[in-house]
């Protein structure tokens, strides 16, 4: 290197750390008197000649002014969070489980063992190394007398993974289950400054205790920038850079604290460019790893409004957005679908997600967001809420959504809603693959989920990563979802290399959205999927939902050659009338009944965990179509009537029209409201002949002087039209468009 190359690199280096000032230590904590070094040169001049207990005292007193509450106010603020959430015991079991297993000094690196004996695995390594149970601790400290020993326990395992890094006895990233892997580093150090703030009124926790919290949250700051000079896709980053973010804001007394800010915003603008999609979802597509992203923010949005950072509008909105993501998927009682990896409540069918809207109230206000709000919050995030915002958990405003059927067109949600009403009907469809991080997808391609009446007619199931079933519950026998001979749609399953319990495949079908519409009579979806082309079937799903009634589910299976064809249905069901009638009925008389238009062969049924479902299958075929009614109802006599003559799917009637009907077994459905017909390849009147270029679905709807024809199947067609005493017409329809005709 050069003379004017070297001075020219000196100077930027001069520039980028600002003078003499000194770069805190990623790879060990700086001694507590030696802090005063790394002070930015303000802070210096103001703190030269103080010593240990002012140095302390300073770093208290920006806490109370920069953290997300005063810790001064604790000693209110306890009694009511114990008020609202009642959850000493709990805090009280988490804080002797964590002190019974690990000692205060504890390793952390594998293999080690608990006190009682047993070895450590990788997933209680990794909840070790988030410290969330000593918050337990440091609540339980408070909730029974303040014994000292929890104050101590809390500083000594601090201060034994200080001593672990310094030696180099610490699980690393290659391992699998790096405990300064971004993800864990940064809950622990959310949960360290949680710990922090509460401890700083307690004469036990002294100066020289505070002060090491802070020079080790330092070099976990450094660390972290060092190592996120670059975008990495997921939500282990993004928790990562929240934690740098807060920490530059809380301690920006430090020299290069700025660069930490800097970098943390800058990735954290990346994921919400990159990783919400502009249809507002986040792109894993689970509604927990959503609400997670949002947690993450938040924390860095609330901290940064507190200490009057600027924050970017484009930044605030996208924020803004994934609240109004909630509310659009949301079921009309409030909840949510569950939607691949959602591990909060194992086997649960929905999603609770009003604590996350609660949070969207707070920071925006929005009635909207307060419909789904409660006057509590996660008892995590109640202690990183401003006292103000506590108080406006006493009058929440609220306001009924008005979305009506809507898509996520980029993420692949589709969302069949008849309304807001507690027993309104909601279907949602998925029909996305998220190419560059699919790890928490699931086999459901194509699966749908419904709610009628209050109940999940048709589930899907949370999943937990450390259970044993846990690639069981990913793949498709748990999803509403057309499956072929023996093959599921998740392949090549793997777990992470850290052990924990988590896996993914590696394998699974690619979507393709034909058609979405959304009518003041229909909604209509049709799709496919290459899951099942290594078997050499091409694969089709239709499913309309006639408004505001019930759903039709079409499958459509194409092969060269003889395959069993299968639907799954998730429910507790009895077939009594074979596998053309499924039938599930709950304890207030309301159920569904899911029915055949074409007839199957056979259905089994199957459970484990509590649930079940049934598997209707049509043997040896080449080429089929399931054609399936799923009916909710309410009460004995507003079932699908099975003894009927002629069969009614509510007000339609089956195989009853006035139009005459050419095709492979052409089925109608009629009413007042129009006709459903299906594989038709003509259709004749008195008056008009309709006939299309192959096989195909639709809606015709007669409207004073027209004739409207929508176009319901899975491919284009060439329509012609013939009338008496007029020219003979042509229209190329795809699925999904409309085509209106003067009849007079």
């Amino acid at each position: 290197m050069g003379p004017k190359i070297l001075l020219i690199t000196l100077f930027y280096l001069l520039l980028l750390y600002g003078g003499n000032a000194q770069s805190i230590p990623s790879t060990e904590v700086l001694p507590i008197e030696d802090l005063t070094k790394y002070l930015n040169k303000e802070v210096q001049e103001e703190l030269k000649e103080a010593d240990r207990s002012e140095l302390a005292k300073y770093f208290r007193e920006q806490f109370s002014e920069r953290f997300f509450y005063d810790y001064k106010t604790f000693d209110d603020r306890l009694p009511h969070y114990n008020s609202v959430f009642a959850n000493q015991e709990n805090h009280k079991k988490g804080a002797l489980d964590h002190m019974s297993k690990y000692n205060d000094s504890t390793q952390w690196v594998m293999p080690f063992n608990y006190l009682n004996g047993e070895p450590v695995n990788a997933y209680a390594m990794r909840h070790l190394a988030r410290q969330h149970k000593m918050v337990d601790i440091a609540l339980h400290y408070f909730n029974s007398g303040k014994d000292p020993k929890y104050i101590r326990y809390f500083e000594n395992q601090m201060r034994s993974l200080n001593a672990a890094l310094h030696a180099g006895k610490y699980e690393t990233i290659e391992d699998g289950n790096g405990v300064y892997e971004a993800f864990r580093s940064g809950y622990r150090i959310l949960n360290w400054l949680w710990i922090h703030n509460m401890f700083l009124n307690e004469g036990e926790y002294s100066d020289q205790d505070q002060l090491m919290t802070i020079a080790t949250l330092l070099q976990h700051g450094q660390h972290l920038y060092e190592r996120n000079g670059q975008f990495s896709p997921g939500n282990h980053q993004t928790r990562g850079v929240s934690a740098l973010a807060m920490l530059a804001i809380l301690l920006r007394d430090f020299e290069g604290t700025n660069l930490w800010l800097e970098r943390a915003m800058q990735r954290l603008g990346e994921h919400l460019d990159r990783e919400i999609n502009d249809d507002g979802f986040q792109f894993e597509r689970s509604v927990h790893y959503h609400m997670s992203d949002i947690n993450n923010y938040f924390y860095v949005y609330q901290l940064a409004k507190i200490n009057s950072i600027e924050v970017d509008p484009a930044w605030e909105e996208k924020l803004r957005g994934l609240f109004a993501t909630l509310v659009k998927i949301a079921y009309p009682d409030r909840s949510a679908p569950v939607l691949q990896d959602d591990t909060e409540i194992p086997w649960g069918e929905k999603n609770d997600i009003s604590e996350s809207m609660t949070l969207g109230y707070l920071l925006f206000e929005d009635p909207e967001f307060g419909y789904f709000a409660t006057n509590k919050v996660d008892n995590r995030v109640y202690w990183f809420l401003s006292n103000d915002q506590v108080k406006m958990l006493e009058d929440i405003k609220e306001k009924k959504p008005s979305y009506g059927s809507l898509a996520f067109e980029e993420t692949g949600y589709y969302i069949m809603r008849e309304g807001w009403g507690a027993d309104d009907k909601m279907m949602i469809i998925t029909a996305g693959l998220d190419d560059e991080k699919p790890d928490h997808q699931h086999g459901d391609m194509l699966g749908v989920q419904a709610i009628a009446n209050g109940h999940a007619i048709l589930p899907n199931y949370q999943v937990r990563y450390s259970l044993s079933d846990f690639e069981f519950f990913k793949n498709s026998m748990v999803k509403n979802v057309a499956l072929v001979d023996d093959e599921l749609q998740g392949k090549q399953y793997t777990s992470n290399k850290g052990g924990s319990g988590f896996g993914k495949f590696l394998e699974l079908p690619n979507p393709t959205t034909i058609a979405w519409e959304t009518t003041s009579d229909f909604d209509f979806f049709a799709g496919s999927h290459d899951g099942f082309e290594n078997v050499g079937v091409g694969y089709t799903r239709q499913v309309i939902y006639v408004k505001d009634d019930f759903w039709i589910v079409k499958d459509n299976f194409t092969s060269d050659g003889s395959h069993d064809y299968k639907q799954v249905w998730q429910g507790h069901y009895t077939h009594e009338e074979g596998p053309n009638l499924l039938r599930a009925t709950m304890p207030d008389a309301c159920g569904h009944d899911i029915f055949q238009l074409y007839e199957a062969d056979v259905v089994e049924s199957d459970g484990t965990r509590g649930k079940h479902w049934s598997i209707v299958t049509k043997k040896a075929q080449k080429d089929f179509s399931f054609i399936t009614i799923i009916y909710p109802y309410c009460g004995y006599s507003n079932r699908l009537d099975e003894n009927a003559d002629e069969m009614m799917i509510g007000n339609w009637k089956v195989n009853q029209s006035q139009w005459m009907l050419d095709g492979s077994n052409p089925i109608s459905m009629s009413s007042d409201d129009g006709v459903y017909l299906f594989n038709v390849s003509e259709v004749k009147s008195e008056k008009i002949i309709l006939k299309s270029s192959g096989d195909t679905d639709l809606f015709i709807k007669s409207m004073d002087d027209q004739l409207i024809i929508h176009s319901m199947g899975n491919q284009d067609q060439v329509i012609e039209v013939q009338r008496k005493n007029s020219k003979r017409m042509t229209k190329d329809l795809k699925p999904g468009e409309v085509m209106i005709l003067d009849v007079k």
